[in-house]
């Protein structure tokens, strides 16, 4: 029996050496993880945008507010200020040609009433971004406004990785 015993702990010493390595996660002076490049491809972008979708009518489920469904005409309107927010080098609400968002929904189509627009200028991924707006009172009213019922959501991504995430969400 001890022989047994001894031959089935050989086998998995032996297993778990063959086991791949467990990548170790550098961490900064503050002991927290250090930022990773997110890097989105092209064969992500449905899976990001359902990934977004879902995150954001989980959360207004718990409020008992109804789901959001995409939109067209806001996504337009939002992957157009994505890009002009990079052209710009500025995470703003204003276009480049001095557009509100309220003209570029209008510009895209949309034919429902614009209830908002969230902006963000980082490296992090679309559910990172939606913490840091669920943690401001202002943005997390847009995320949650039980009168919102159309969603807008894209990003433009720099060769460096800074990502221009833009959401709209419309009723």
């Amino acid at each position: 029996m001890e022989r047994r015993v001894f031959l089935a702990g050989g086998a998995l010493v032996f297993m778990a050496a063959c086991a791949p390595p467990v990548a170790e996660i550098p961490l900064g002076p503050d002991g927290q993880p250090l930022p990773q490049l997110y890097r989105i491809t092209p064969d992500q972008e449905d899976e990001i945008a359902f990934r977004m979708l879902d995150a954001v009518n989980s959360l207004r489920r718990a409020r008992n507010a109804s789901p959001l469904v995409f939109n067209a005409s806001l996504k337009a309107a939002a992957a157009t200020h994505a890009r002009d927010m990079s052209v710009q080098n500025r995470p703003w609400h204003f276009g480049s040609d001095g557009s509100s968002p309220l003209a570029r929904v209008q510009r895209a189509g949309y034919t429902g009433r614009l209830k908002g627009e969230l902006i963000s200028e980082t490296f992090e991924t679309e559910l990172v971004t939606l913490a840091a707006w669920m943690r401001q009172e202002d943005t997390r009213a847009v995320i949650l406004d039980p009168t919102a019922r159309d969603l807008g959501f894209s990003w433009f991504q720099e060769p460096s990785g800074k990502i221009w995430w833009t959401m709209v969400t419309g009723g």
